[in-house]
């Protein structure tokens, strides 16, 4: 019996993907890199790696700012996309994340709700485990998630969004624990259903699995321009992490 691919491996891997997400804010992706760095004060020429790094968008503007950045992400599709931008201290390179790293490094990104995909705390903790085995002796690590708190809040059960003359078709729910996107849509004379699960992580619940991975919690922030982290309105859940 042929063993069926996790949604994430399948859809993040079709150009269907690419097409729903493609407006999303540069701007915005770059500010909060230039915040980052310079409030966790990366030296030039310090080693990033940016784990799930989709089509390596914050990889390439990392490396314009001085730093050796290697992106990894499991679609096979966005890596090949990405290794056209490839030059010294830029590589890409397909890589799950359940994996142990080659490498050490100064920082490890972990960016937009790219955490949580996974079924059990196990694999969680494991995931956070590999990125301090990763990190070098005075490394940190950055995880990017969802507030998930105003996200069950503000949830849209149903809408239609229109991309390349496609038309997706979506509606969310929270279910088992999870935030559960379905995308419908018709193109290239065929059907389509797509999947998207995330876990609804609070952060007691990260904190805890930073416990059990032996990794340090320094800061949290709620959103890109690093503002305090508020539970009932803040966007996003930004880790700063060490050994």
């Amino acid at each position: 019996m042929t063993k069926q691919k996790e949604w994430f491996a399948e859809w993040f891997d079709t150009s269907y993907y690419h097409i729903l997400y493609k407006d999303r804010n540069d701007i915005e992706a770059q500010l909060f890199m230039q915040n980052l760095i310079t409030f966790l004060d990366l030296k030039p020429k310090s080693s990033i790696l940016d784990l799930a790094c989709g089509r390596g968008r914050h990889s390439i503007y990392l490396h314009t700012l001085g730093y050796k950045v290697n992106g990894v992400d499991l679609s096979k599709n966005s890596i090949h996309y990405a290794k056209q931008f490839e030059k010294e201290n830029l590589t890409f390179a397909v890589h799950d994340m359940r994996e142990s790293f080659d490498h050490k490094f100064d920082a490890i990104f972990n960016l937009f709700t790219s955490f949580g995909y996974f079924d059990d705390d196990a694999t969680n903790i494991n995931v956070l485990k590999n990125i301090k085995n990763g990190l070098k002796k005075d490394g940190v690590a950055v995880i990017d998630f969802m507030n998930i708190e105003t996200i069950a809040k503000d949830l849209i059960a149903k809408e239609m969004v229109i991309k390349n003359n496609i038309s997706f078709h979506i509606t969310r729910k929270i279910a088992n624990e999870k935030i559960i996107k379905d995308i419908h849509f018709s193109a290239d004379d065929s059907d389509f259903h797509f999947t998207e699960k995330v876990q609804c992580l609070t952060l007691e619940k990260i904190k805890n699995y930073i416990l059990k991975a032996g990794l340090k919690l320094n800061h949290t922030f709620g959103d890109y321009s690093l503002g305090e982290f508020d539970v009932t309105n803040s966007k996003r859940l930004i880790l700063v992490l060490s050994k």
